[in-house]
């Protein structure tokens, strides 16, 4: 007699059918490879499925070498070849521990003439798995009390390194995804001769030294940046944990790849965003067990920007660059797509979702009208930039457009160059007044801030636009105590300190930021007026600098200023930083909006608008 107990006549051709105990069916069953996630695990099961009580439910064969299954007493029949190809298509592939990987390639590619079917808990969004999860009641080490929703995104991220193979910690600013990495860290450590590797911008070096000594001071720690750079790799094994900058690891990559590392950490990673950039070829060629980029903006501009920072965390997952692109377009299509793989990878919550107990934060867009002479000029520089620039125009156009909307005192020396906006320079011009519209209420609602004692954080993309805005400041006696600025000229050794000053001082406070250099890797809840004198292309700049006084220690409520002239290409970004707002956690590029957007900036005519308002 055959029995499943006996294991034996896995090929139902070789059956018996006199000396069965069960009857035997002979209608072939559609063959199903099921996949789902047991213990932790990725496992494959051969089967099929069948209707009960209108549903179907999947029963599995007794193995994957068995062309039969077993439905309520009698043996059902599958193609009988379907375990060989089940065997090819899964080659060297462990049915009972699939990597994450193996699985993606399954649901891409298929099996031809075989169902693959897959649990919802394979591919479940990483928001909604991490509220399922739980660390130790006690972390050995951890000097620091965690807020739920950090607690269960440190979960989420070991569960997802042994699972998945990696991860992508993409919290808003303000949640403490520092905090998090440390507590992994913590959990599962990094040794000496297998150390965890920090890379981030050189803004954030001290703050990766300031939080490991207070949150996790039983580490060891080393810095490799500048003088204090080695030359020999095992110099880079006297530490549980060592922290570099991007630059100093693309230029000393052969050295770092002579270290097995445990752990690569990549903060702020939309730095390596561009998959062509020596930064990212040079973190790609190190060897590592577990790779977790830290990024408040996975999705900066486009789909591309994700594929990069997939494929760090984990290599090949999502396809080539090549295919990817094909696979996956710069469309919401697209995105909608991308996001069944990107949102099991993926860990992006926001602020309001999971820090129910931050004071309130208010945003407030606030549109100015241009003067009539300023919008004469205004569509004088539109004209003559797209005429002179060509097809270039249009950018060139957006760029110029800006610096007037910021202060018609300013002017670009280099209006084609990449970074055009660090090439501002300030020329006084008489037929224009300081206290432009937009000077005027930006300083209205500081002498207010300031007169109720509060503390204000002015972002403007210009360094002398900053230093206009304090003339002016002074001219009109705001009663500030302390004054000061952050941009890239301020040394990093420094820009802590005047952060803390900003924050310690009995007083009203002004701090004039330039988001490039300030917008992240500091904390300054001290301030709880937020203006955005000048307004940004590129919403994630907005939004990280936003974050610098609403996140975690903030105990007040936050207004967020966004000052902007109405009519102009600034009423189109601040529309843009709007529509990403909206988004919340959907990983849809701003490039997207882009065609259109460029169109409306150059093309907006603040006469035309005046015109029709009449």
């Amino acid at each position: 007699m055959i029995t499943l107990q006996d294991g034996i006549c896995c090929d139902y051709r070789k059956f018996d059918e006199v000396t069965l105990a069960n009857a035997f069916s002979n209608r072939l069953l559609n063959p199903v490879l099921h996949i789902e996630k047991i213990k932790g695990k990725y496992t494959a099961s051969l089967g099929a499925k069948i209707n009960r009580n209108g549903e179907k439910i999947f029963i599995a064969c007794p193995s994957l070498s068995h062309n039969w299954i077993l439905d309520g007493g009698r043996f059902k029949p599958l193609p009988h070849d379907v375990p060989e190809f089940i065997r090819i298509a899964l080659e060297e592939s462990n049915p009972r521990d699939l990597r994450f990987s193996d699985v993606l390639d399954l649901m891409r590619k298929g099996i031809e003439g075989i169902e693959i079917s897959v649990a919802p808990e394979v591919i479940e969004k990483a928001n909604i798995r991490s509220l399922s999860l739980f660390l130790p009641s006690e972390i050995p080490g951890l000097n620091a009390t965690l807020y739920p929703y950090q607690e269960r995104g440190a979960a989420w991220v070991i569960e997802a390194l042994e699972t998945i193979g990696g991860a992508i910690l993409a919290d808003e600013m303000g949640l403490g995804k520092t905090l998090q990495v440390i507590t992994v860290l913590l959990l599962n450590k990094p040794l000496n001769d297998n150390p965890a590797l920090i890379v981030c911008p050189t803004t954030l070096i001290a703050n990766w030294c300031r939080e490991i000594k207070k949150f996790g001071p039983s580490f060891t720690f080393l810095v490799h940046r500048g003088g204090d750079r080695t030359g020999y790799y095992k110099d880079l094994m006297r530490s549980q944990i060592v922290i570099t900058t991007y630059d100093t690891l693309a230029n000393d990559v052969s050295l770092f790849r002579g270290v097995e590392w445990k752990y690569l950490i990549c903060d702020e990673a939309q730095a390596v965003k561009n998959p062509d950039s020596k930064r990212r070829k040079a973190l790609s060629r190190l060897s590592r067990r577990y790779t977790i980029p830290v990024t408040g903006t996975p999705v900066e501009n486009t789909l591309l920007d994700l594929w990069s920072l997939i494929d760090l965390a984990v290599p090949r997952i999502v396809g080539t660059k090549e295919s990817f692109l094909n696979i996956y377009p710069d469309t919401e299509i697209g995105s909608q797509k991308l996001s069944t793989i990107s949102d099991a990878v993926i860990l992006k919550r926001q602020v309001k979702d999971v820090a129910n107990d931050l004071p309130v934060r208010t945003d407030i867009d606030f549109p100015v009208e241009l003067d009539a002479a300023a919008k004469n000029e205004y569509e004088r520089i539109r004209i003559e930039t797209i005429a002179e620039y060509g097809v270039a125009g249009r950018l060139v156009a957006v760029g110029q457009l800006a610096i007037y909307c910021a202060h018609p005192w300013l002017r670009s020396k280099k209006p084609v160059a990449i970074s055009w906006d660090d090439y501002v320079e300030l020329e006084q011009d008489t037929k224009h007044s300081l206290l432009t519209p937009k000077m005027e209420l930006c300083i209205q609602i500081l002498k207010e801030a300031l007169l109720t004692n509060k503390k204000v954080l002015i972002f403007v993309a210009y360094n002398n636009c900053g230093d206009l805005i304090k003339v002016a400041a002074e001219q009109e006696k705001a009663p500030a105590a302390y004054w000061n600025t952050i941009n890239g000229s301020t040394p990093q050794g420094q820009r802590q300190h005047i952060v803390d000053t900003f924050s310690k001082v009995d007083g009203p406070a002004v701090l004039v930021l330039n988001p490039k250099a300030a917008g992240s890797g500091l904390n300054i809840t001290a301030a709880t007026i937020v203006i955005h004198y000048t307004q940004n292309w590129n919403p994630a700049l907005e939004m990280q600098a936003s974050a610098r006084a609403h996140r975690r220690g903030q105990e007040q409520p936050v207004t967020i200023y966004r000052l902007f002239y109405e009519g102009t290409v600034e009423e189109t970004m601040v529309e843009r930083s709007q529509w990403k707002r909206e988004l919340g956690e959907a990983a849809i590029p701003i490039s997207v909006r882009d065609k259109q957007d460029l169109e409306k900036a150059i093309s907006v005519n603040p006469l035309m608008e005046y015109s029709n308002s009449e």
